[in-house]
C-alpha cells in the first residue's frame, strides 16, 4: 500500500512518519505514586514489544518516575502532561523524549515559547492529542458539537502556537470514542498538513469491544496509508494493547511476524481443530519469523484454501495432513500435529 507522505519526526531515537515502520505505543497504568509498580510494567511492556510508551506526570512528583523508568528500558519515554507547562520543562530536564501536551491549555504566549525553547534544545518532540470529550470552548460553540471537522480545527490550533515559535518536530492525534467520527477527522487532517499521525479509539472499550472498534478505526486508517503510529486503547491490562497493537499491523502485512490462517471449522471436521488452533498460536506468539501458518479443518479445503501458507495442518479421522505452499509432505496423527507442525516451522528460515 502506499503511504501518506508526512514529516519525520525523532523520539528517543525512534522515528516517526517520513516512511519509518509504522510503531505501537501503549500507556502505564499503575498509579503514578506507585514508582516500583510503574517501572515493573514498563519492563513487561518493553519485553511485550511496545516501541513507545506513555506515562502520566500528574504533578511534581511524578517527575520521578522519567529516570527510574529510564533506567530500566530502553525505549523512548512520553510524558503526558496537561495544563501545567512546569511539569514539561521539568521532564525535559529529567531527560523526557517526547510530551504529549496541548499547548492552548497552558496558558499565555510565554509559557508556550518556554516549551518549544526546551523541547528544542533536547530534541524532543511534543504530541498534540486532540480527543472529542476535551474541545476548546470557542470550537464546540461554532460547530455546536464534536465532529470531525472540530477535532481538526483544535489541533489546526494548537499546532499554530508551536509554530508560532518555530517549532515544527509535531504528532498530532484526534481520537474520538466514535469509530467513524476517528477515521473523518483523521482523513482530514491528512489532507491539511504533512505532520505524522498517531492512531486510536480513545476510550473504546474492553479488551472484547475496544479491540473490535480499534482494529476497524485504525486498521482502515492504515489499509489506506494514513497514520504513522498507534495505540490500541483498552480497559485491561496495557500488554493487551500491545499485542492488539501488533496483531493489526501483521494483518496489513506492516508488521513482520506470523500470519495465522485458520478455519471456522463445518461439520466436516473430526479433530479437535479449535484447541489444536489455539495451542498453535500460543506456542508460535514470540516467532518472529515472517511467515503464514495455516490450521485447517479437513483436507477437502486445507491445502487448497491456504496453499499460500509457509506451512500448515489440515484435519482428518483422527490425523491429519502436514503441508508446505499447499503440497501434502505426510499424514500425521492427531495428537503429534501439533508437534510436527512445530518442527516444520523450526526448519523455515
Amino acid at each position: 500500500m502506499e503511504r501518506r507522505k508526512s514529516k519525520q519526526v525523532i523520539a528517543g531515537g525512534v522515528a516517526i512518519g517520513g516512511g519509518a515502520p509504522v510503531t505501537v505505543q501503549s500507556m502505564l497504568n499503575v498509579p503514578s505514586t506507585d514508582l516500583p509498580g510503574s517501572v515493573e510494567q514498563a519492563v513487561r511492556l518493553e519485553q511485550a514489544g511496545c516501541q513507545i510508551l506513555r506515562a502520566a506526570i500528574p504533578n511534581k512528583e511524578a517527575v520521578a518516575l522519567i529516570p527510574a523508568i529510564k533506567e530500566r528500558v530502553h525505549i523512548p519515554l512520553v510524558a503526558d502532561i496537561h495544563f501545567d507547562y512546569k511539569l514539561a520543562l521539568e521532564s525535559v530536564a529529567a531527560g523526557i523524549d517526547k510530551i504529549r501536551i496541548n499547548p492552548g491549555n497552558i496558558g499565555e504566549d510565554s509559557r508556550v515559547k518556554a516549551v518549544a525553547d526546551a523541547c528544542r534544545a533536547h530534541s524532543v518532540p511534543i504530541r498534540i492529542g486532540v480527543n472529542s470529550g476535551s474541545l476548546e470552548k470557542h470550537i464546540l460553540a461554532k460547530y455546536g458539537a464534536p465532529t470531525p471537522e472540530a477535532l481538526c480545527e483544535s489541533a489546526l490550533y494548537h499546532v499554530a502556537l508551536l509554530e508560532k515559535f518555530d517549532f515544527t518536530d509535531i504528532v498530532i492525534s484526534l481520537k474520538a470514542s466514535s469509530v467513524d467520527m476517528t477515521v473523518r477527522a483523521y482523513e482530514l487532517m491528512a489532507q491539511r498538513c504533512d505532520y505524522p499521525l498517531h492512531l486510536g479509539v480513545t476510550e473504546a472499550g474492553t479488551a472484547r469491544m475496544g479491540l473490535v472498534k480499534s482494529a476497524i478505526g485504525i486498521g482502515s486508517l492504515l489499509q489506506r496509508g494514513i497514520g504513522d503510529t498507534i495505540r490500541v486503547s483498552l480497559t485491561a491490562d496495557p500488554v493487551e494493547e500491545i499485542q492488539a497493537g501488533e496483531d493489526i499491523l501483521r494483518a496489513l502485512d506492516l508488521k513482520r511476524g506470523v500470519r495465522f490462517v485458520s478455519c471456522p471449522t463445518c461439520g466436516r471436521t473430526r479433530i479437535d481443530l479449535i484447541g489444536l488452533a489455539n495451542r498453535v498460536e500460543a506456542a508460535l506468539k514470540d516467532c518472529r519469523k515472517d511467515i503464514t501458518v495455516a490450521v485447517m479443518g479437513c483436507a477437502v479445503n486445507g491445502p487448497g484454501e491456504a496453499r499460500e501458507a509457509d506451512v500448515g495442518v489440515a484435519g482428518g479421522e483422527g490425523e491429519g495432513l502436514l503441508f508446505k505452499k499447499g503440497k501434502i509432505i505426510r499424514k500425521v496423527p492427531e495428537d503429534q500435529l501439533l508437534s510436527a507442525l512445530l518442527e516444520e516451522v523450526e526448519k523455515l528460515p
